[in-house]
Parts: structure tokens; sequence; C-alpha cells
């Protein structure tokens, strides 16, 4: 492992010595491109501070091996092994990829599936969960668009969260939840199997992604509520399609055609990432199997059995208890779990 670790120390170093003189460029300042190198700097320079102790660290140890050193070595050397061991597991830590949309807010879409209205029932509750573990965390939850059923719960609802590292725990929650309880219209007492899916998508700026005005049809309309009455007497309703994939964005919740056309774009960016992302993933499909958070949506991740008092998740084998508690937002354990089977499964793939 050592001879990997030096080519990859030397690797790295070359990378943030030439990145030095980049950002000694005095035409590339104010540029976009000087923003990146920056960036790029910032990323790295823990990791030349690991490498630089891990050097410091190994000078320490062999001048402890001068006999004349004998005594000294006796009390120091333990500790500097015990350091050095520690920053071994700094480097692995940190030399694993970073998810580039971990930072990012992101854009969730909740969609009732199997089994009629309870279906749409769960949806709700999920948002409820959802908004209640963003209140735990300090994030803010805005409502995109929802599409209410008639007993009270949503076909689909669109909503976005911002804060610091929301995409790195929420992007866990992607794919298809299945409930399985009682419905009070059961005269039966039979259980029920209903499934909802979650999509979770990275919120993405105008700059990441440009979207050719000429590929784009917008529609606008007057927005309607619950049986169809109007909430607004003036086209505020705004409908995007993308030609060349067919994807639709409608969004009615805002009082403002223009931000009803803001929030539309960036709905419409995120989803058109994630189709490219999927397309480059299905490339190498192994790879992609191999990680926990892929947001396939069509993946049972799973399964909130009422009768049980269990929420089973299937991707990691992890089962608790206490449903009431964790549909009311507490869902941090079963995300740190996630996080860590991810991480521990990425260090395998690098042989760490």
């Amino acid at each position: 492992m050592g001879k990997d670790m030096d080519a990859t120390e030397t690797k790295y170093r070359n990378e943030y010595n030439e990145l030095q003189q980049q950002l000694m460029d005095s035409s590339l300042f104010g540029t976009p491109e000087y923003v990146k190198f920056a960036k790029r700097q910032t990323e790295i320079k823990p990791l030349i501070d690991l490498y630089d102790e891990r050097k410091q660290l190994n000078d320490d140890l062999r001048a402890l091996e001068d006999p004349e050193m004998a005594e000294l070595a006796a009390s120091e050397k333990p500790t500097l092994q015990a350091k050095l061991e520690e920053n071994q597991e700094k480097l692995k830590l940190a030399l694993v990829p970073k998810d580039p949309n971990d930072e990012k807010g992101v854009i969730v879409e909740i969609r009732a599936g199997a089994g009629g209205d309870e279906s749409t029932l769960f949806a709700a509750e999920l948002y409820r969960m959802y908004c209640r573990h963003a209140e735990n965390k300090g994030w803010k939850v805005e409502l995109d668009s929802e599409s209410p059923s008639d007993v009270g719960g949503f076909k689909e609802i669109v909503f976005e969260i911002h804060g610091q590292g929301v995409y790195s725990e929420m992007k866990y929650e992607s794919g298809v939840h299945r409930v399985q309880r009682v419905p009070a219209t059961e005269s039966q007492g039979r259980v029920h199997t209903s499934t909802v899916t979650v999509v979770v998508l990275p919120e993405v700026e105008e700059t990441e992604l440009e979207i050719n005005p000429n590929d784009l049809r917008i529609d606008v309309y007057r927005s309607s509520g619950h049986g169809g009455q109007s909430v607004n007497t003036t086209d505020s309703a705004v409908r995007i399609t993308h030609i060349p994939t067919g994807i639709v964005v409608a969004m009615q919740d805002e009082k403002s055609q223009l931000k009803n056309k803001e929030k539309a774009m960036g709905v419409l960016r995120s989803r058109l990432l994630a189709k490219k992302l999927e397309e480059e993933q299905a490339a190498n499909r192994e790879a992609r199997l191999a990680q926990i958070g892929t947001g396939d949506r069509s993946e049972k991740i799973r399964t909130y059995n009422f009768p049980q008092d269990r929420i089973t998740d299937h991707r990691i084998g992890r089962t608790q208890h206490g449903l009431p508690q964790y549909m009311d937002g507490e869902i941090a354990d079963m995300i740190e779990s996630l996080k860590q089977e991810d991480l521990r499964r990425k260090l395998a793939e690098a042989g760490a």
C-alpha cells in the first residue's frame, strides 16, 4: 500500500503545485477559470496537509532510531506510531471520491404509486416526515407544486430543501418506499401494501447546464385549485416542455408568472442533469450497483410495516422499530447507517 500511496501523493502534490502556479497568473483574476482553480486547490489542501503530517511523523520516528535517542524513543515512539496510524485512517477517508453534489440543496419529487388512495396518504406522510427532518437539521423547505388527492393525500408533490449538505443525506431517499398497514377504510382488518416513489435531485445552477432556448416550448395558462376553480385571474401558471427529451414541468403555486417560470426552469435543469447522469451510469452499471445512493427510482429501498412497528432498509439490511417517531422526522440514524455503509463500500472499491 505504501508504494500506491506514494504514487497517489506525487499525483496530488503535482496537481497542487500546478494550481498554485495557475493562481499566480494575474490574467486569470476574476475569471471563471480562476474560481475553478481556487475551488480545486481548497479541495486538495486538507489532503496535502495530511501528507505533510505523515512525512513529519515518519521523520520523527526515523530520528528516534538513533542509539543516542533510545531513552526518548521508549516514551515517544508509541505516541508517534499511534498518530501515524490515525493519519493513515484520515488519508483513507480523504482519498474516497467525493460526490460533487453533496453540499447542494435538493428538489424532491414524491409520487403515489400502487395502492390508490392509501398510496396518496402515505405520500403526504413522507412529505411531512421530510419536512420534520429538515426542521431538525435547520434546513428550509420550499413547496414547488402539489397535486392533492380527494382523501387529503398527494398524487404528487414537488418541493425544495435548502441548507448545508442537504444532498449528502437526502440522496439516500431516492427509490420506492413500500408501506404495509390496515387502511382506515378496510372493514375486514386486512393489511394492504402500497408504494410511493421518491426522487431526489441535486439543485443545478444555470452555469452548470446550458439549455438552448430553442429547445423549449413555454405555455402559460390560468392557475386552478381543487375542483378546477380559478386561483388567479391572470395567466400565471407555466408549463415548460423540453422538446428533445419530452420532459414537461408545470408550475402554478406562485401568483407571479415569472416566479413560476424560474421554479419550473430549476426543476427542468435538475431533471435534465439527472437524465444525463443516468445515461452515463448505465454505461457502467456494475459500479453503479456497488453504491447505495444511486437514485435508482425503480429500486425498492425501504418497507414501513405498521402492524409490526418496523422500518427495514433493504439496501443495507437494517431494521429498526419506533415507526411513529420515524414518521415524525427522526430518520437521522437510518441515514447515518446508509452513509457509513456507502463509505465502507467505496473504501473497499478503492482498495483502502
